[in-house]
């Protein structure tokens, strides 16, 4: 994925171990789950043997191993090299290695890339917030799907949940108020800009590619305002039963801190 700036660039590749450790606490377990929770609900299955997905800024391969375990071929792609060494291990260690393909590159230059390849499913969770133009990979994605059962899988951070976050977290009532406006929000892991989306502004970019929402979900409704007395650990199960029943509700999916949109081609 083509980054907003070479900071941007350079955080992706040497912070791919603190990324990778963010994703094995609780709140990256979420993150993961969740949206593979959703995913699974609509995963087209084909009645062939190779049904293939293209994972679009592939972080360390979590989601395309639990792909490759369902049978799919997947493609990961992602800028940085730190990133896909360890998508590469992941998928070694999970004996998925032979359904995992790796390309280091730009997710702006898909048709470049994959030599006009079609996936029955395409993965595009949270680079959209980093990219130059998310306009230019939603096309590219939504050009690779194989045809109108394939589905588009984004993942977001919502403006919204930056907002609660500013003001139930921080305690920070001047930045949840300037957060009602802002298109850019502090990535506390890496440090930098991140990308906010609203609903609104997302449904446009998706319309203007020919894709057609499916669902909507939220993801991280409630763990990140839990009070410190509730263990997210010990209570992992029961928090994640929670959030899969809060996500599926448009009240409360409309102040996550992120947004998951399954969306197919309607293109003619």
């Amino acid at each position: 994925m083509k980054m907003n700036s070479k900071s941007d660039r350079e955080r992706f590749q040497s912070g791919a171990e603190k990324y990778a450790a963010y994703l094995q606490t609780p709140e990256g377990r979420l993150r993961l789950d969740l949206a593979f929770a959703n995913l699974q609900e609509f995963l087209p299955l084909p009645h062939n043997h190779s049904p293939c997905a293209l994972d679009l800024g592939c972080g360390t391969g979590a989601t395309a191993v639990r792909l490759a375990r369902l049978g799919f071929h997947v493609t990961l792609l992602d800028c940085s090299r730190a990133m896909l060494d360890i998508a590469k291990r992941t998928a070694q260690e999970a004996g998925v290695r032979d359904k995992i393909a790796l390309k280091q590159g730009d997710a702006a230059a898909l048709a470049d890339l994959l030599d006009g390849r079609s996936f029955h499913v395409v993965l595009c969770h949270n680079i959209l917030e980093y990219v130059d133009d998310p306009s230019a990979v939603l096309r590219g994605a939504a050009h690779a799907l194989r045809d109108s059962a394939a589905i588009l899988s984004v993942l977001v951070r919502n403006q919204a949940g930056e907002v609660l976050k500013a003001a139930i977290q921080a305690g920070d009532l001047a930045a949840a108020e300037d957060g009602l406006t802002a298109e850019w929000g502090q990535e506390s892991l890496y440090g930098g800009r991140v990308r906010l989306f609203r609903s609104d502004r997302l449904q446009v970019l998706l319309k203007a590619v020919s894709l057609a929402v499916t669902v909507q979900r939220g993801v991280r409704v409630l763990v990140d305002y839990l009070p410190l007395q509730v263990p997210r650990t010990a209570e992992y199960q029961r928090i994640f039963a929670l959030e899969r029943k809060l996500g599926s509700r448009p009240e409360f999916a409309a102040v996550a801190r992120y947004t998951h949109w399954l969306a197919r081609s309607d293109a003619g």
